[in-house]
């Protein structure tokens, strides 16, 4: 029997996002439990809150937008991968791995045990430093996604990682939960809302195995 593993976070108002974007809101307009004849929501924040993607117009002036994004890039086999370092990363970590050309990889950090309880923003997550993007990127792996809100980090490498993956033509999962996967292979099905001329959109990620 197949298991199905919900590695997205639930968006819900006051929620961790990057500091300066905007804040998660999300309005019952309508309200049955106040007389209206049904229940309608308006949601509010940033195309990169919660579980989301990243286009390479995020960083590239011309860089295609995220509904252009071959579904391919995530739908089909995966690997999670354990990572042990407590603060990013690294080549050496990585050399270990046997990564190899078109896989889609998730990185399993502290940050899914840690950086997901309560809604204040951690700056000290565990990122991917811009040797190991460009690593990755030699590699030809086709997709990266990791277990909080930016695959570089708060203080260092952060536009530096990005560009090194999105120049690459990788595509990037971020704000993944993966406390409940193990290291190995799956399934991986994760699609991002289809917006026009979109720099991110957010997203509803699942594991299969």
């Amino acid at each position: 029997m197949k298991k199905y593993i919900d590695i997205s976070v639930t968006l819900k108002s006051g929620m961790a996002h990057w500091p300066g974007d905007p804040d998660v809101k999300i309005h019952r307009v309508k309200d049955m439990n106040k007389g209206a004849g049904n229940n309608l929501s308006q949601l509010s924040m940033s195309a990169h809150a919660g579980t989301h993607m990243d286009a390479p117009l995020h960083f590239i002036r011309a860089g295609k937008s995220l509904d252009k994004m071959p579904l391919e890039a995530t739908v089909g086999p995966a690997r999670v991968i354990s990572i042990k370092d407590k603060k990013a990363i690294t080549v050496e970590e990585l050399k270990g791995k046997r990564i190899r050309a078109g896989e889609r990889v998730l990185f399993k950090t502290l940050n899914s045990s840690r950086c997901w309880k309560g809604n204040m923003f951690k700056k000290n997550f565990v990122y991917i430093t811009p040797d190991a993007a460009q690593y990755l990127a030699d590699r030809k792996v086709q997709t990266v996604g990791v277990d909080y809100l930016s695959v570089g980090g708060f203080y260092e490498g952060g536009r530096e990682t990005h560009l090194a993956f999105l120049n690459a033509g990788i595509w990037l999962i971020e704000g993944l939960d993966l406390s409940k996967a193990k290291e190995g292979k799956y399934q991986l099905i994760c699609l991002p809302l289809k917006i026009l001329n979109s720099d991110g959109a957010p997203a509803r990620a699942v594991l299969v195995s």
